[in-house]
């Protein structure tokens, strides 16, 4: 009872923060700038709408077939579909309560292949660590090869973080010293006790990286992996070119983009508020773009995922009932 309230809870407070974040990002515009935004939203070409469609479709069909070589891994073998179905599934039901969605695509497959669900609990710790290294991977890389932009951006800024800290040193140190000593606390206390939940959760993702070791297809996992990602990219790079303000920008500068907005959906549900305002603030920091089209990218690119998600995860919970249905009639008729 106390874990479920104190979920609740967490969904709460970030889901509000989601909404106070939108809230706060149409509240700084004028009245003119909202109207502007609306247009800006208006103006995005239609026909960009069906490849990033397209390739988002692909981008979660292969985290399925990613999963699937991960649950081969236990002797589990499901369908490609039901598979499929039970990863949209289980993103629609994040969308509703986060975390929740890991389970219930579990359940989900467990119910429909006759596998236990509990066995399926590493596979998901695995993905979820994979995704998090590949996460850092790609943020240095793009940090790295866009470091003469993000230099020029942090420059003009530090002239500006300088006269602050001059103004509040005696703040600011204090404050320092007191992060330091929450640091060192934490540090004693994993020490002391390596099976914290903190130190169980890094064994946890450790493990889950390294079991790709004993995968029959780590190649082909590999492989996925990496095309899941470049199909990321593909959609905010398209997404980019359909709007007017940030056609022009480069696959580099989606790169960082894509950074930031996978930040953004790991802040609050769904990325409410948190995504559009993380890839405003990057556009319109240092690449240059008017606060007005970056926040009307944000916005857009965040509403395609979101309806995406919401399509496959209801035709999802259609199909897999009909498919099933029809799968169970055809084993029943071979063994006879």
């Amino acid at each position: 009872m106390k874990k479920a309230l104190i979920t609740i809870l967490k969904y709460v407070i970030f889901l509000g923060l989601g909404i106070w974040i939108t809230y706060h990002m149409l509240h700084e515009l004028s009245d003119q700038q909202r109207s502007e935004l609306v247009n800006a939203i208006e103006s995005i070409n239609p026909w960009y709408l069906i490849p990033i469609s397209i390739v988002g479709f692909f981008s979660h069909y292969i985290r399925a077939v990613r999963w699937k070589y991960l649950l081969e891994t236990i002797d589990l073998h499901p369908t490609t579909a039901n598979t499929f179905f039970a990863v949209m599934i289980g993103y629609i039901t994040n969308l509703a309560l986060p975390r929740a969605g890991e389970v219930a695509k579990c359940t989900v497959l467990a119910k429909y292949e006759d596998m236990p669900a509990s066995k399926m609990v590493g596979t998901i710790v695995a993905e979820r660590a994979w995704d998090v290294l590949c996460l850092f991977l790609i943020a240095v890389a793009a940090f790295l090869m866009q470091m003469d932009v993000i230099n020029s951006y942090v420059g003009s800024k530090m002239a500006i973080v300088n006269e602050k800290i001059e103004r509040h040193q005696t703040v600011l140190f204090i404050s320092l010293a007191v992060f330091v000593l929450i640091i060192v606390g934490l540090v004693i206390i994993y020490r002391r006790n390596k099976e914290s939940k903190v130190g169980l959760v890094i064994k946890e993702m450790t493990h889950g990286i390294l079991s790709i070791i004993h995968m029959k297809k780590k190649w082909e996992f590999l492989g996925l992996t990496i095309v899941m990602w470049v199909m990321y990219l593909l959609q905010i790079y398209i997404g980019l070119r359909s709007l007017h303000d940030t056609q022009s920008m480069s696959i580099m500068a989606a790169l960082v983009v894509l950074v930031y907005g996978s930040l953004g959906l790991i802040i609050t549900p769904g990325g409410i508020g948190a995504y559009p305002y993380l890839v405003a603030q990057i556009l319109s920091g240092p690449y240059n773009t008017p606060e007005v089209p970056a926040q009307a990218f944000g916005w857009i690119a965040w509403a395609l995922q979101t309806v995406l998600i919401i399509l496959l995860g209801l035709l999802s919970l259609i199909l897999i009932h009909s498919y099933n249905k029809k799968r169970n009639a055809k084993a029943a008729v071979d063994n006879k």
